[in-house]
């Protein structure tokens, strides 16, 4: 064995198996795990584990880097949060392949979809690729503080080949499917380890129009899929309404035989179906059972939108009165805010009946103060609604009151899918289903509604630890979750577990002290964007690769991730 560069001394292994934690120090020589045992030889440098947990880096399969990864060196929140591979391109959309002509139809594209702000994305988007290879490349030239994966975006893809028509949701001819099944064998080929597309009515452009690939028929499903069969690499990633529950499970698994390849697609709990999920998780355990590969990936904890003065919702966003501050700079409009004169217009007002986003986030009886650590699973008498009525106050006074604690930073949470019974009963029966993967964090998107990038340290804190109002899993089950699952699931078989001749991309978790912070405003974007960030306190060291870029949640300027190609 070569000298060890680091030696983790004394640490409890829990090695993303599932099997038992045990007492052991570890060695990692070369960027890989060179030794795990009892009284190893000194290593050049050392970390005393003793007390703490020993895990593999988690692998995060559901993130939309694909903007922050062309100008940041940091995939944070998510690598604060112990994540050492991310996988992006998921939803259909993405930035290759592109005409030079398309960059606005994207951004349009991506700012409605994942909520990055336009101005962010066309002031840092350097746009030094064209075909997907090409943004392989771009990506290959850059240094992470984990590693990137990527897929081939179906939306990107249409519009490349289609123009306007593919925007337009126009069928496509036999040449445009035959084109599109060539370019995804050419970025599967250049390293992209899937490919993804979104069939649901939630996605659209920040000009109002449909995605992309919303209906796109099967003929042109399947001539990707044969052509993913030809290269026999990659997964299909895919989110869908399930409006049409049978039909739309009837064509992944037609997809998943044509392809020979494993399909992935999202699953929530909606309060129009709340059992709807049951027999979505029936179909796929059927088609699994059936020699084909489905996995439902699940968010561990609810879909949830955060509302504040400084985010880009809060319950009096549709209000006449305060629309008319709206565009003003934050610190101006808490100066307004705090007068009473103008609180009393506000509280007064009635919501503009044309803005359906604001009359869906004012549900006072679903909406809670959001504390620090803040509860993601509040009791329906923490309420908005419940806390007005105790007090004897308007629902609109209560939650004027609680966003303008923190000099106007306080944020309501309200939890959207996966909380129809008000608990997380339901997530813990999908989270220990057999083929679920946790997933779901969108980190990189969302940036001024959500932040649930931190959702792989909450499944260790709140699931295997802290939950009160429901049953526990063991952390050895937590940490295979994050970890060896999605890895192997992915097809990555270098990560994921701790054994010696593997890459060493591990956490060192103080696991009794672990706590999710309040999430908070970063001005940090290019232009001076804004976006949510959410730390976890507990990490005491990430490692990629053998170099440790994390120290109690601070950066080390280490930045050993690279782009992952999948073989």
């Amino acid at each position: 064995m070569s000298l060890p560069s680091l030696v983790i001394r004394n640490g409890t292994i829990v090695d993303g198996s599932g099997n038992d934690p045990y007492e052991a120090d570890l060695a990692i020589a070369d960027g890989r795990i060179a030794a795990i045992g009892k009284n190893l030889p000194k290593g050049t440098e050392e970390i005393n584990a003793r007390g703490k947990l020993v895990t593999p880096g988690f692998v995060d399969v559901h993130t939309h880097y694909d903007a922050q990864a062309t100008w940041s060196h940091r995939l944070s929140p998510s690598t604060w949060n112990g994540v050492t591979t991310v996988l992006l391109g998921n939803c259909g959309v993405g930035f290759a392949p592109c005409h030079a002509d398309q960059h606005d139809l994207l951004i349009n594209l991506m700012e409605g979809v994942e909520d990055i702000p336009e101005v962010v994305l066309s002031e840092g988007l350097p746009w030094n690729w064209h075909s997907f290879p090409d943004f392989l490349d771009a990506l290959a030239a850059r240094s992470y503080d984990a590693d990137v994966a990527t897929q081939v975006p179906h939306a990107a893809l249409r519009v490349y080949v289609m123009g306007e028509r593919g925007a337009n949701r126009e069928p496509a001819t036999e040449q445009d499917r035959r084109r599109m099944a060539e370019l995804t064998v050419e970025g599967l080929r250049a390293g992209a380890f899937g490919f993804s597309t979104s069939r649901t009515l939630n996605h659209r452009a920040a000009d109002g129009r449909h995605i992309p690939t919303l209906r796109a028929e099967e003929a042109e499903l399947t001539a990707i899929a044969q052509a993913m069969r030809s290269v026999g690499s990659g997964w299909l990633q895919i989110v869908s309404d399930f409006e049409d529950q049978q039909g739309e499970i009837g064509l992944f698994r037609r997809l998943a035989r044509e392809s020979g390849r494993p399909v992935t697609i999202t699953m929530i709990q909606s309060d129009a179906r709340p059992n709807g999920w049951r027999e979505l998780m029936g179909e796929i355990d059927r088609a699994n059972a059936e020699g084909l590969r489905l996995t439902a990936q699940i968010r561990s904890r609810p879909t949830s939108v955060l509302l504040g003065f400084e985010l880009s919702q809060n319950p009096f966003s549709g209000r006449p009165t305060y629309k008319k501050i709206a565009h003003l700079p934050f610190a101006e409009r808490v100066a307004l805010l705090r007068q009473p004169e103008f609180r009393a217009r506000v509280v007064a007002d009635s919501i503009d009946e044309s803005e359906y986003a604001s009359r869906r986030v004012e549900r006072w009886k679903r909406m809670f103060p959001f504390g620090d650590p803040p509860d993601y699973e509040p009791a329906a008498d923490q309420s908005v609604a419940a806390r007005a009525a105790c007090e004897g106050r308007s629902p609109d006074e209560v939650a004027y009151d609680l966003l303008m604690e923190r000099d106007g930073r306080g944020i309501l949470y309200l939890p959207v899918t996966n909380y129809a019974a008000g608990n997380l009963d339901v997530v813990g029966e999908m989270l220990a289903a057999p083929n679920s993967l946790i997933g779901l964090g969108d980190g990189g998107a969302h940036v001024g509604i959500m932040c649930d990038a931190t959702a792989t340290s909450y499944t260790l804190t709140h699931w295997t630890r802290d939950r009160r109002r429901g049953s526990l899993f063991p952390v050895a089950w937590g940490i295979k979750r994050l970890t060896a699952d999605n890895a192997v699931e992915m097809g990555l078989r270098d990560r994921g577990l701790l054994r010696p001749g593997l890459k060493a991309d591990i956490n060192v978790l103080d696991y009794d002290n672990m706590r999710l912070r309040r999430p908070e405003i970063a001005y940090d974007l290019p232009a001076g964007g804004k976006r949510l960030v959410q730390r976890t306190d507990g990490f005491d060291a990430t490692i990629v690769s053998g170099e440790i870029v994390y120290r109690n949640g601070e950066p080390t300027g280490a930045l050993p991730g690279r782009l992952v190609r999948s073989s």
